[in-house]
């Protein structure tokens, strides 16, 4: 990160952040996307099973790694305001928080998970493979928690293409892992979608272990010597990144649970619709990485910009990451509209699973809108370290209007279990409305408080 002194500079300093933060948000949720269409291909059942693990591990992930984003301005904000000696603490103490918070998810989700299995109404072999999915890919939970606050590290500091190279690399492993394990190949078992999900946690480990070797052996990263001296954990600087982590990853939970809540009433439904229902959040997930990524550059942008008080170029780059956000998602939508019969096909042959996907993806185009506004908001106002009132307006939002309008339009109207994904069209219109307006205070307050 350095200062910038016109629009076009700035704009020119977001995207050379923003494009390297897409690519490994592409390629992170590319191996979700791999585990979906390979275990597809292995059977409806497999699609479903993965479908309804992914669902429940999902909102898990995010809002726990939505914690360990605090690093991100936390970092930024050091980086801006010169106090770089704090950096490495600040990081150290976070590593040590990541690996707490997985190993707390892992021994909680080992005896919740049959239960949580229990209350939905699936078939015992799409119940069997989302357990061991789930199972198996908890193997590599420490790594990937770990790695998360390695990334958030590297990215803060502006080095966003440092991390893309780590995820590119990983990529072709999960892959490879894949089709080895679900398809049993080279000698191995045919283990079908949870071969996808050992995969993964295989994946998480090589993520893992070559980001070990950037920041012990790649300039700026070896200057902070995060691999040495340790100091003991501090009950203090995990309170202060929990206080700045813990709204942030409600905020991102409320938002990704209520699609796993959707999937969760899609199970009353038959395994065509659970698979078609996965199939199109799948790849319209793929989509939502677009502004999800504006949204991390805007957090390493404004929180370079607040750290030095420079208030006024910290609103530039948010009107320019909100109306970059908008711009794809409407070309993102025209993608999802004329080529809706295309990518069902990606995920199923089977002809009663690529029409009822080709439905779902048109709702997608509309939600997705939403998520242009609310996700780089969302990223603005985490640069500002502004993160309890966003808790709130998501749980109002997705959980207070969205979900409960859903459940009212799918048993009380002939869309059936399109009304479940008008739920996720109003919830999230309603949350990026509120965030807006949010904003808009925070940068007058911002503003007042530098000219006062």
């Amino acid at each position: 990160m350095y200062e910038t002194h016109s629009i076009k500079e700035k704009l020119r300093l977001l995207v050379i952040i923003f494009l390297p933060i897409l690519m490994t948000q592409l390629g992170m949720y590319a191996m979700n996307l791999f585990d979906t269409i390979m275990s597809g291909q292995a059977g409806a059942a497999d699609l479903a099973g993965v479908a309804i693990g992914s669902n429940i591990w999902l909102p898990i992930f995010t809002g726990i790694n939505g914690i360990l984003l605090a690093i991100s301005p936390i970092v930024a904000q050091l980086k801006g305001g010169e106090q770089e000696e704090d950096i490495t603490e600040a990081v150290k103490q976070g590593v040590y928080l990541a690996i707490v918070l997985a190993l707390a998810v892992a021994f909680v989700g080992f005896f919740l998970l049959d239960p949580i299995l229990n209350l939905m109404n699936i078939e015992a072999d799409v119940r069997h493979i989302a357990k061991y999915y789930l199972l198996t890919l908890g193997i590599g939970i420490v790594p990937l928690f770990v790695f998360n606050v390695y990334r958030c590290f590297i990215d803060a500091l502006g080095h966003t293409r440092v991390t893309m190279i780590v995820i590119l690399l990983t990529l072709p492993t999960n892959i490879l892992f894949n089709y080895v394990l679900i398809f049993g190949k080279w000698g191995m078992p045919a283990l079908g979608g949870i071969g996808a999900g050992l995969a993964s946690a295989l994946t998480y480990w090589v993520a893992f272990g070559i980001v070990i070797i950037v920041i012990f052996q790649i300039a700026p990263f070896r200057h902070y010597a995060l691999l040495a001296n340790w100091t003991t954990p501090s009950l203090k600087a995990w309170g202060y990144q929990l206080k700045i982590g813990i709204p942030i990853g409600f905020a991102i939970f409320f938002e990704t649970s209520i699609f796993a809540a959707v999937t969760f009433f899609m199970t009353a439904y038959d395994t065509y619709t659970i698979a078609a229902h996965q199939a199109a959040i799948n790849f319209a997930s793929l989509l939502y990485m677009l502004p999800l990524s504006i949204a991390f550059a805007l957090t390493i942008a404004i929180g370079f910009e607040t750290g030095a008080k420079r208030y006024e170029h910290a609103r530039h780059y948010a009107n320019l990451g909100i109306s970059l956000a908008v711009l794809m998602s409407v070309a993102a939508g025209i993608i999802l509209y004329v080529f809706d019969g295309a990518v069902a096909r990606l995920y199923s042959s089977t002809p009663e699973v690529i029409a009822l996907t080709e439905n779902f993806i048109f709702y997608a185009i509309f939600f997705q809108l939403s998520d242009a506004f609310g996700a780089p908001i969302q990223g603005v106002l985490r640069g500002y370290k502004d993160v309890n009132i966003t808790l709130i307006m998501a749980f109002v939002s997705y959980w207070g209007i969205g979900l409960p309008s859903g459940w009212l339009l799918a048993h009380y109207t002939a869309l059936g279990p399109y009304g479940y994904w008008m739920s996720l069209i109003i919830g999230l219109t309603a949350g990026a409305v509120a965030l807006l307006i949010r904003m808009l205070n925070v940068q007058r307050q911002y503003m007042h408080s530098y000219t006062s």
